[in-house]
């Protein structure tokens, strides 16, 4: 297939490319000023400069496409105005949704987030649980998603939304933190430790957008990819400690006035452009519950998630110390 893949230099984005270049597919890439272009050439993409901004460069990535893969989106930072998540998430998916209508595109997997469904109160939610998002990050990537499966019903081009659960694996930086601090004897728990986290493995959240790319039968729906099950936090932490040879502090911190501080931080470092020490959503992290049902990409697509948590954690430690991240 020839596929226009947005996102290739973040972590999946360069997950999806390696495994469609292994398998034979011509994909073009969209790279922003500045960006790292080395693994991309390494891979063998056809390299398109712009962004989601540039309606023209949009243009030139789907030009010829079989199908669009879209990843690319302004990810939780409490650095960014609330404009800045919707002028990306948002408006820059309705330039692509265009430009891939306008070149007669015959699929369009979009990708949004489990976080859509904000905190899931009587866990595990599917895809048709209330839609709840909690922050800005989540608010536009529901808007986005809605405006997608819009696009299919209204306008006939063939979307299908994936919605991963909480991405990890070697080399991804988004729970090396918590890796570290585990590691380092230096972690406490905030709250109860008993909200719901549900992660997948990088390699089964590629494989089920490969599935959801390839299957006639994902065309209008929306799927939930994530591992084979979720743990409580206290859970999560205590894997990692058995594979970091890290520990816990037996004591949990309130989450209350972390919150504030969150929030206080915020205020101050935000106008500044400055990335806060500590914010809400980091605390939102301890304490929402995320559990998820992912039979209907079971059913439907023949998900199957080979990498269970224990396994995941393993191998993603195992990385973290090879590469001298811990």
């Amino acid at each position: 297939m020839r596929i226009a893949l947005t996102g290739a230099t973040g972590y999946t984005g360069g997950r999806l490319l390696t495994a469609l270049r292994r398998r034979g597919d011509e994909v073009s890439v969209l790279a922003r000023e500045g960006a790292d272009l080395g693994p991309l050439r390494e891979a063998g993409a056809r390299i398109v400069a712009g962004d989601l901004s540039d309606r023209g460069g949009l243009d030139r990535l789907v030009e010829g496409a079989d199908a669009v893969l879209h990843v690319a989106a302004v990810y939780r930072t409490a650095g960014h105005p609330d404009r800045y998540y919707r002028e990306v998430n948002v408006s820059g998916t309705e330039r692509l949704l265009e430009a891939a209508l306008a070149a007669g595109v015959k699929r369009f997997v979009h990708t949004s987030t489990v976080g859509v469904h904000g905190h899931v109160a009587r866990p595990p939610a599917d895809e048709d649980s209330p839609i709840a998002p909690g922050d800005v990050y989540q608010a536009t990537k529901a808007e986005a998603e809605a405006l997608a499966a819009q696009f299919g019903r209204e306008r006939g081009l063939p979307v299908t939304v994936v919605r991963p659960g909480a991405i990890y694996g070697p080399g991804e930086t988004r729970l090396l933190k918590l890796f570290r601090a585990i590691a380092r004897g230096r972690y406490a728990i905030v709250g109860s430790g008993r909200s719901f986290y549900h992660p997948v493995y990088i390699d089964d959240l590629v494989a089920g957008f490969l599935l959801a790319l390839e299957r006639p039968e994902a065309a209008g729906e929306r799927f939930i990819v994530a591992g084979p099950q979720y743990v409580s936090q206290a859970e999560l932490a205590d894997l990692i400690a058995r594979h970091t040879d890290g520990r816990v502090f037996p004591l949990h911190v309130p989450a209350a006035p972390l919150r504030l501080a969150g929030a206080v931080c915020e205020a101050i470092c935000v106008p500044l452009g400055i990335e806060p020490p500590i914010h809400r959503r980091r605390v939102e992290f301890w304490t929402k519950s995320r559990a998820f049902s992912i039979e209907k990409a079971r059913r439907v697509l023949g998900y199957r998630p080979a990498v269970d948590i224990e396994e995941g954690i393993a191998r993603t430690a195992a990385w973290y110390r090879q590469a001298g991240w811990l």
